[in-house]
């Protein structure tokens, strides 16, 4: 019987439309049934390397079919994918992979060199695969059915951030937290699906085609993905070491995609310049939506300007709430963005009650319910960030808010400052 485990949510969607694309990386292109497999086989020689339920795999590339095939063949064999920032040197990456655990590693030719450097230090570290050099032996010396592994809605998703407190810390949730949090909970846009199977029919209806831009070791551009995948839908993925708008335009025409999903104006500025000239048919587009990072008023208006009839809009979240709101177009004066309140979602004073719409009391964002954990070997974070009133878990990642009189969030800003770089921090 299916769970609201991940690899479990998938494979249901697999065996409902198996022939249908699941994903286009680079020159890699693959059905359901041909990713599925994939990941079969990495979660095999995984569990081979002597990879169990709950050991710690980290991911060190750029976006690539390959990340994607070895996050779900983690999920497979119960073992817990962990995100490697591709920009960190050596002391970042000794400090990452002491406090994630690391027990095996897949890593990108061109960084290598810094994981070597730091590896002698590492004797957790007993197992690593270079993509272009040991990966697909390693697939092909293995079987490509699915494991005989019985899996849980308890198994681990761990998401690291570097986030504005120093470090990167790793948020630990549940498999169910973060699929109803963050990855669409199987309907996105309306109510959770009740049963896994439910993923089955609504996979069978016609999928959507989603150019993700985000980087997969970034939260976004992963929930994104399988937002998509549950949904049925294929997940184009830029694959660019350096982020080129004229790639992307291109790409979405060639691959005929419906969304965008993008970065901020980081990622959002320079798609809005180089659709000037008309050059790209993107007659399937209808919709560009940007995480991580917010859109600027003036960045938006020229993609709607230049992008007539498609929908533009902005998500709000974080690596220890999933998706917390829309932001809404604001014509008149405000302190910063504005957004919808998801369900479970709110604004806490300094007391932890809510605060009450329109008493311009500053508070901090919350949310109850599907929330993580906590933070990885973190225990002072993890009190700090994760609190309870009346019996009630509550996640305050951090962010001050007022709650205006119709509802809505006015999102001012948080404690600490950090750089926002294409959604990384």
């Amino acid at each position: 019987m299916k769970t609201f485990n991940l690899a479990d949510l998938f494979e249901v969607v697999v065996d409902a439309v198996p022939d249908r694309d699941a994903l286009v990386a680079g020159e890699a292109r693959r059905t359901y049934a041909e990713l599925d497999e994939r990941a079969n086989r990495v979660a095999n020689h995984l569990i081979e390397a002597g990879v169990g339920a709950g050991d710690h795999v980290g991911i060190q590339a750029w976006n690539c079919a390959e990340w994607v095939e070895v996050m779900l063949g983690c999920f497979k064999a119960r073992a817990v994918p962990i995100n490697v920032n591709y920009r960190y040197v050596e002391d970042e990456l000794l400090y990452l992979f002491d406090n994630a655990d690391l027990l095996a590693l897949f890593v990108a030719r061109d960084l290598r060199e810094r994981v070597d450097a730091v590896r002698p230090e590492l004797p957790a570290l007993r197992h690593v695969v270079v993509f272009e050099d040991d990966y697909e032996d390693a697939l092909a010396t293995v079987s490509g059915e699915r494991p005989a592994v019985e899996r849980s809605p308890d198994d681990p998703y761990v998401l690291y951030t570097g986030g504005t407190t120093g470090m990167p810390k790793g948020t630990v949730w549940r498999s169910e937290d973060i699929f109803m949090a963050a990855m669409g909970g199987g309907n996105f846009g309306g109510p959770p699906i009740a049963r896994p199977e439910e993923l089955a029919d609504k996979a069978r209806q016609n999928g959507l085609r989603y150019l993700v831009c985000a980087p997969m070791m970034h939260g976004g551009g992963q929930w994104v993905s399988f937002i998509c995948f549950y949904g049925g839908g294929t997940v184009i993925l830029y694959t660019g070491r350096h982020f080129d708008a004229g790639e992307v335009w291109a790409l979405a025409e060639r691959e005929r995609a419906q969304s965008v999903m993008i970065v901020g104006d980081a990622m959002g500025r320079p798609l809005a310049e180089s659709l000037e000239g008309g050059r790209y048919d993107l007659s399937s587009l209808r919709g560009v939506g940007s995480g991580g990072a917010i859109l600027s008023k003036t960045v938006k208006e020229q993609l709607r300007e230049r992008l007539p009839g498609v929908v533009v809009t902005d998500s709000f979240g974080a690596s220890e709430s999933g998706a917390s709101g829309a932001v809404l177009d604001f014509d008149g004066p405000a302190a910063g963005p504005r957004f919808t309140m998801a369900e479970h979602t709110t604004v806490l004073d300094g007391d932890l009650q809510p605060v009450a719409p329109g008493s311009g009391v500053i508070g901090r964002l919350a949310r109850k319910g599907h929330i993580p954990l906590g933070y990885h070997k973190d225990p002072s974070n993890t009190a700090a960030t994760f609190v309870e009133r009346d019996g009630v878990r509550w996640v305050l990642p951090g962010d001050f808010a007022t709650v205006e009189a119709d509802g809505t969030i006015t999102l001012l800003g948080r404690g600490s400052v950090s750089i926002n770089s294409g959604g990384e921090k």
